[in-house]
């Protein structure tokens, strides 16, 4: 299957990586291809080269390339990298937002840029009606998105949205990740991502007291 990353930033490398190891044909888009591949970046320039099956592209190519699709780009820009890729090519597929509105325009820490009535998934859903979003992996940071192993025992990944196919092709990408079944808890249409997106400010807390940032939230029942 085609998969298409759009953000080359740590998650969207760490994902991409991820699902390239797993045998998925992944793209991984850019706003720039050219400055993007002439390794101005050097962080991305040494994962590329350690990842050179995975094609660098343009939004619009990586959204053609992509059955299934990413959102790893910074809130703050991903309504805008979305139209970049163009809804023609978003429509009818799975869009899995990983992205939260983080503004840090007023300095540490950040706040949200979207909150309590609404959310960015939300944004992102009705800009884009005929794409079904799946906001997930957002509550942690990226290396435990993709091994759940990092911390010992049971602890909980968070899925939403309003389509159910979709969140079941979601919740199979994470179980090839190494996330149980048991620990992948549905919160219904994609309004949860409100509560989502809004751990964020507590998320960034218990990192700055634990100075740890494999962290995460077991749901006891």
């Amino acid at each position: 299957m085609n998969i298409g990353v759009f953000g080359t930033g740590i998650v969207g490398r760490t994902i991409a990586g991820k699902l390239s190891e797993i045998g998925y044909l992944v793209q991984i888009g850019t706003r720039d291809v050219e400055k993007t591949s002439n390794g101005s970046d050097g962080d991305f320039a040494k994962w590329h080269h350690e990842h050179p099956n995975i094609e660098i592209a343009n939004f619009a190519d990586a959204a053609k390339h992509g059955q299934i699709l990413v959102n790893a780009t910074s809130g703050g820009a991903s309504l805008e990298v979305l139209h970049l890729a163009g809804a023609a090519n978003l429509a009818g597929k799975v869009l899995i937002d990983i992205a939260n509105p983080l503004d840090f325009s007023k300095g540490m820490p950040p706040t949200l840029s979207v909150c309590n009535d609404s959310s960015l998934a939300e944004e992102i859903q009705n800009a884009f009606p005929e794409v079904k979003v799946v906001k997930t992996l957002n509550t942690m940071t990226a290396a435990l998105m993709v091994d759940p192993s990092l911390l010992a025992g049971d602890h909980s990944v968070f899925v939403c949205g309003n389509n159910a196919e979709a969140k079941v092709e979601v919740a199979d990408i994470l179980n090839s990740f190494g996330w149980k079944t048991v620990n992948i808890l549905d919160l219904g249409d994609i309004s949860a991502a409100r509560g989502l997106e809004m751990y964020l400010p507590l998320w960034l807390r218990l990192y700055g007291t634990l100075q740890n940032t494999v962290i995460n939230i077991n749901v006891v029942r």
